[in-house]
This record gives C-alpha cells, structure tokens and sequence, in this order.
C-alpha cells in the first residue's frame, strides 16, 4: 500500500469516526441543540479536526442521509432488475424494500426527511449537495420506471411517472414523520409497519386499472 492510499484510508476512517459519533450525539440531543463541540468530544477529537473534514454542523448533519440514499437506490434499482416480475408484484417489491430502507437505520431517516424540508441544505457545501440531489434523482428515477412499466402494460393509471414516484414517496416520508411523532408522545405505541402496509395498499388500488 502506497503513502497516498495509506492517507486516503486513514482520512476515510477519521471521517467515519466523526460520522458516527455525531449520529449518536443527534441521537441524544437533536439537531437545534447539538454542538460541533459535542460531537468532537464524542469523537475524542479537537473541534478544528472536524472542521477539517466538515464546514459545519448542517453539513454533518446532511452527510448522515448519504448512507440511507445510497441504500435506497440499491434496493430500488434491485427491484427493477428482478426478472419475470410483474407490474403487480414488483410493486409488492418495492413496498418490501421500503421496510427494508427504514429498517437500515431508522433515525437516519428520520433525519433525512427533516433535511429535506428544512433550510439545512442551504448551507451545505455545492459538492455535498450535489451528491444527495443525484442519490435523490436516481433513486426517484428508478421508482418511476416501475410505475412506468405498469401503465405500458396497462396494469396502472396513465400518469407522469415521476409524479407517481413522488406521491409513493411523499406517502412513505409522511407516515414514517407522523408515526415517528406519535412516538415521542407515547413511546409504548408502535403501528409504523401496520400504518405503511396500509398506506401502500391504498395508494396500490389508486394506481391500478
């Protein structure tokens, strides 16, 4: 291994390390109250190291929904190259897969919808914003073509594909929000995969022909 590659790990590494020590501290405090001075004690690091790898706490903040968007296109992408599936079942493919996202790290996604509806993104550096709008187009994009395949072949309603594919997710970000606040009310209470399975198979009967 050379010297530069040697670097590029180590630097990987160090950022990984701020990474999951700010999850936990957000995990802990939330966003509003959490200090980059938190989380560089979290992370047994000076306050100008983490300022070496991240411009501020909003950046930080965003990096954690990077993860969960390239999962999310993994799984998506999964379902549209799955062969011999129908329209009907690859639309109960995505839905499984959409458990499966939220599954993968539930307070990341969390986050990440709080991110996308909040003035966060505009302070966070071109490069990295770049970045969550391509995982996000891409991810939208593969959504679509399933609901585009459906209405080819007749199965669904003749309507935009991404507008479908940005209901479904509207659908999905929306009862994870409203559950996830219910949560906090009465912690005890826990109906998020009831609610979905219900929701998806509402908007399931709208789509079809």
């Amino acid at each position: 291994m050379g010297i530069q590659e040697r670097k590029e790990r180590e630097k990987e590494r160090r950022r990984q390390q701020i990474i999951v020590a700010a999850k936990r501290v957000f995990s802990d405090k939330g966003f509003n109250k959490a200090t980059m001075e938190d989380i560089a004690r979290e992370a047994e690091l000076s306050p100008g190291t983490l300022y070496l790898y991240f411009k501020n706490k909003e950046e930080l903040y965003a990096s954690l929904s990077l993860r969960i968007l390239q999962y999310l296109l993994i799984r998506v992408e999964h379902v549209n190259s799955e062969k011999g599936l129908g329209p009907d079942e690859k639309i109960d493919t995505l839905m499984e897969a959409m458990y499966d996202v939220y599954d993968f790290d539930p307070l990341i996604i969390i986050n990440m919808f709080h991110l996308q509806s909040s003035e966060t993104l505009k302070n966070l550096s071109p490069k990295l914003l770049e970045e969550i709008k391509t995982l996000s187009r891409k991810a939208l994009g593969a959504i679509a073509a399933i609901f585009e395949e459906g209405a080819k072949t007749g199965k669904f309603i003749d309507k935009h594909p991404i507008a479908l594919a940005d209901t479904f997710w509207a659908l999905f970000s929306g009862v994870v929000l409203w559950e996830a606040s219910k949560k906090i009310i009465n912690e005890d209470k826990d109906y998020l995969k009831q609610t979905l399975r219900l929701a998806f198979e509402i908007y399931r009967r709208g789509i079809e022909k």
